[in-house]
């Protein structure tokens, strides 16, 4: 069983690390490295506590927000994807994202107090 899932999780690699662009991998680490701000925030929370809630409220809230984002520019730049998204390029989808990520922050920051 254990000869199996290694044989899976090395097959999966491979083909990652050979048919993934690089612009996709670099989107793919911002998400990871979103996703463990995420957790270590709400396992501060479970641990310590939510004395300042709102400030904990406004970190979780904008690190889910900011990995919805990522993963909605990932989807829209992949290659894989470009008939469902036609009329987006590549710089139109980055410049969603950063007016997004914008208006997020902003919404975070005014929620923060």
């Amino acid at each position: 069983m254990s000869a199996n899932l290694s044989t899976v999780v090395q097959k999966i690699y491979n083909e990652y690390m050979t048919k993934t662009s690089q612009k996709l991998k670099i989107i793919d680490v911002y998400l990871t490295y979103i996703l463990l701000t995420g957790i270590i925030q709400f396992a501060y929370c479970c641990l310590v506590g939510t004395f300042p809630f709102n400030s904990f409220l406004s970190g979780f809230i904008s690190s889910v927000g900011s990995f919805v984002l990522a993963v909605c520019f990932r989807l829209q730049v992949n290659p894989q994807n470009k008939t469902t998204f036609q009329g987006i390029s590549s710089e139109r989808a980055f410049a969603d994202f950063i007016f997004a990520s914008v208006v997020l922050h902003l919404v975070v920051m005014n929620f923060i107090g």
